[in-house]
């Protein structure tokens, strides 16, 4: 487990933050929420909310993202728990990690990555945007191809 802001202001909530890329992993993002959740209450925090997203972690428009982002830039938010750090965005993490240091957020990571080569680091990343832009092309092929089904 890394902690990031220890001994910080504890003023607010602590925000359990899941999310799953598909639809497909919805039965995981249930499991990722309810882990984040029962070490919250076995750390013996209060005040816990549970936000959970489904969508890509290069997609910055998820709804309990940005009500997350909210939360913490209105000062809402003592703590941030994830399982992993790519859970929350897989690129510009460390950005959202500044904001919470500059807003007194202490962030909680469950599962810290063994080292990973930069190489492996790369290829993972190179996948994940083809997997990104191949769907969002696949996707509006289909809903153009149904329109021309309906007409």
């Amino acid at each position: 487990m890394l902690t990031l802001g220890v001994g910080l202001s504890a003023i607010g909530k602590t925000v359990c933050y899941a999310r799953v890329s598909s639809h497909d992993q919805a039965e995981q993002l249930k499991t990722q929420a309810a882990r984040l959740e029962k070490h919250c209450v076995d750390a013996g925090f209060t005040d816990i909310e549970v936000v959970t997203d489904l969508g890509s972690g290069m997609n910055y428009r998820k709804k309990g993202l940005q009500r997350l982002l909210r939360d913490i830039l209105c000062g809402r938010v003592a703590r941030l728990v994830l399982v992993t750090t790519d859970r929350l965005l897989r690129f510009g993490s460390e950005l959202l990690f500044r904001i919470c240091e500059f807003f007194h957020v202490e962030v909680v990571v469950l599962d810290t990555t063994a080292a990973v080569s930069r190489e492996q680091q790369l290829t993972e990343d190179l996948v994940e945007i083809l997997t990104v832009f191949s769907s969002r092309l696949y996707g509006s092929r289909s809903r153009k191809n149904l329109r021309a089904l309906v007409v």
